[in-house]
């Protein structure tokens, strides 16, 4: 199952779709897709303000 998140309401921001193996983020022709591993990577730098 894919769990969509969309990063503003107005419809015109990148979304988020994570499902057990990837993570995809962008819009339309703009995605950059991450592995699982490579996601927690950036959660933790994220959360621990490296970025």
């Amino acid at each position: 199952m894919m769990k969509i998140v969309n990063l503003c309401g107005s419809g015109h921001c990148p979304v988020v779709r994570i499902d057990d193996k990837r993570v995809e983020i962008g819009e339309k022709d703009n995605i950059c897709v991450l592995t699982k591993s490579e996601w927690e990577t950036l959660k933790k730098k994220i959360l621990g303000k490296e970025i």
